[in-house]
């Protein structure tokens, strides 16, 4: 059996070997708790001398690159439409998982189309302000004085 690795390189993300692949995904950005266990169990049922307590370092060469096959297209491999982060895309219409440095091109990209059409999301992120409904009146304050201002004849008294 070959030496473990100590750092597997996975999706564009440096992770320790160390961790369990139950959870080691979930360093890669865009993957979650859910998402990570699924994808472990998508590559356990791949390749069957695996378990959920080997570890990333333990992987070969191969079942890396099958694991990032499973990432990329997690709707072949048995995963829920519910576990990715983009469903019904406005472009394809179709089920994706976007991960890493796509994901955030993506996330300004739907930013910037709110703020073109001036959607009220739209506006609210073109002015700096909270988008999803909190409230402002006495949070999310910067920049700005607080307190209250007393006049010095008060303080005379």
């Amino acid at each position: 059996m070959p030496e473990a690795q100590q750092i597997v390189r996975i999706a564009g993300k440096s992770i320790n070997g160390d961790m369990p692949i139950r959870t080691g995904f979930k360093e890669i950005k865009g993957i979650g708790r859910n998402l990570s266990k699924s994808i472990a169990t998508a590559l356990i049922n791949e390749e069957k001398e695996l378990d959920m307590e080997t570890t990333l370092g333990d992987l070969t060469d191969e079942q890396i690159e099958k694991a990032e096959e499973i990432i990329d297209n997690p709707k072949e491999y048995g995963i829920p439409s519910h576990l990715m982060n983009r469903r019904k895309d406005r472009e394809t219409g179709e089920d994706k998982h976007l991960t890493g440095s796509t994901l955030d091109l993506q996330r300004k990209r739907d930013i910037g189309f709110m703020k073109s059409i001036q959607s009220y999301k739209g506006i609210r992120h073109k002015h700096g302000l909270r988008v999803r409904g909190q409230k402002t009146r006495t949070t999310g304050r910067s920049g700005l004085e607080l307190g209250v201002e007393v006049d010095k004849k008060d303080l005379e008294k």
